[in-house]
């Protein structure tokens, strides 16, 4: 990561470098899609309800099919930015004004700011189960250390893993799976019941990307290359991930995973070398914690356009590693459920917007951007429409409020019906709907 290779400038006043082909897209983006946090929320894929576990093959398919659909809205919320040049939040601008971006902003430093916190956590235990004599708070410091350091040279840390840390996923992956594939039993009962609510999850670990995916595509060479980049990429990793986790699982024990989500790291240092090809992924994991604080600067630079980046990611460096000392995981699936919720239909709404109403033409990023109301409206229905139609369960007052709208409104949730996709297609049909007003009054002034 030299200091003479082009970098990300410090300031939203900067160009941004278009230096990034679909080999260091891929790469990113297949590294973002191996998690360690994925090999333990497998158990949320085989039973998304808790109580009516899926087949291996209902598993199998809600995986690809989730991934596929989410992965597909992270690919599209990435071309704008390589179109523009701009961070995701900034282009947020475009569709509901300056001031009127400034809430998702928030919603994102909130949500980037959670995840990092994760990931340090999930670093610490993954370093602890290889060196259990080490305190969980040196390896929370070290993590933070090395992520704060990846953040100052964002390309040339893109760079490094498509060199180097993309080889050695791969060959950790396929070691695991061999032994894995041998020694674990393979799920066996279930139905398809709970198959919406999986594919769910699913596509909430994918779109929770949404909200940052421009922030790098920004420095893309294409849109093509952007896309690609993700669809393939990520898709291909988090299927193997999640596929992986089920056996992981399966070796660990369900109840032990659903008491101590970290247990699920035993059998892979347990497998001959595993310490070695573990530590591997666990070093991987600062990637995940990199894309999270970098983003969260992002979006910081959208409120403070002319603040040095790296004065902002050491600030919340030292924030996420603060949080990762006392973070608790036991939400992580609610967690991801809220994400999907809000941010689902907000890309909707961008891509039918960007991509049909205005054909990428007049899209605003200025300061002073005008705000308009109007596209609050099909992001709000489709925020009510995804917790109408997931069967999803979060918190019990919050299901509670749901089900009595659901009574209230005469609506009936059907077993096919699905939250992700009910809410991103009526936050686009109302969207497609209110630009089509706005033209025909434009069309007979």
């Amino acid at each position: 990561m030299s200091h003479g290779v082009e970098e990300v400038p410090l300031t939203l006043e900067g160009e941004a470098p278009k230096t990034l082909g679909v080999l260091d897209q891929g790469a990113l983006w297949a590294n973002l899609g191996v998690s360690l946090l994925g090999f333990s929320g497998a158990l949320l894929l085989l039973d998304p309800l808790g109580n009516a576990p899926l087949t291996l093959a209902a598993a199998l398919v809600a995986t690809v099919v989730g991934s596929l659909i989410g992965t597909a809205m992270v690919g599209l919320s990435a071309i704008p930015g390589t179109r523009t040049g701009k961070p995701a939040m900034v282009l947020l601008r475009g569709l509901f004004g300056a001031r009127i971006s400034y809430v998702p902003t928030l919603l994102n430093i909130i949500q980037m700011i959670g995840w990092g916190a994760f990931e340090l956590w999930v670093i610490a235990k993954g370093a602890g189960a290889i060196f259990p004599s080490v305190p969980y708070q040196v390896w929370v410091l070290v993590a933070g250390v090395l992520t704060a350091a990846l953040t100052v040279w964002p390309l040339g840390s893109i760079r490094l893993l498509r060199r180097y840390v993309t080889v050695g996923v791969i060959v950790a992956m396929v070691w695991f799976a061999v032994f894995f594939l041998r020694e674990a039993p393979s799920p066996e009962g279930g139905s398809w019941t709970a198959f919406p609510a999986a594919v769910d999850y699913v596509i909430a670990l994918s779109v929770s990307w949404v909200p940052m995916a421009a922030d790098f595509a920004r420095h893309s060479r294409s849109g093509r290359a952007a896309f690609t980049g993700v669809v393939g990429g990520y898709t291909l990793a988090q299927v193997a991930c999640l596929g992986l986790g089920v056996y992981a699982v399966a070796l660990a024990g369900a109840d032990g995973v659903l008491a101590d989500a970290t247990s699920v790291f035993t059998p892979f240092v347990a497998v001959p070398l595993g310490a070695l090809f573990f530590g591997i992924l666990v070093l991987r994991e600062t990637d995940q914690s990199f894309a999270n604080v970098y983003s969260t600067t992002m979006s910081l630079q959208n409120l403070m356009p002319r603040v040095d980046r790296r004065i902002l990611s050491t600030a919340i460096g030292v924030v996420t590693v603060v949080i990762a000392l006392f973070a608790d995981v036991n939400s992580y699936g609610v967690f991801l459920g809220v994400i999907g919720a809000v941010f689902v239909p907000m890309f909707a709404v961008l891509a039918v917007d960007y991509f049909v109403l205005r054909r990428g033409e007049g899209w605003n990023t200025a300061e002073d951007a005008p705000s308009r109301w109007s596209m609050l409206v099909p992001w709000a229905l489709g925020f009510a429409a995804y917790w109408l139609t997931t069967s999803t369960p979060t918190f019990p007052q919050w299901d509670a409020l749901w089900t009595g709208v659901r009574e209230a409104l005469g609506f009936v949730r059907q077993s096919w019906m699905n939250g992700a996709l009910g809410g991103a297609l009526v936050a686009a049909l109302v969207t497609l709907l209110i630009g089509l007003i706005q033209r025909s009054r434009a069309a007979r002034r």
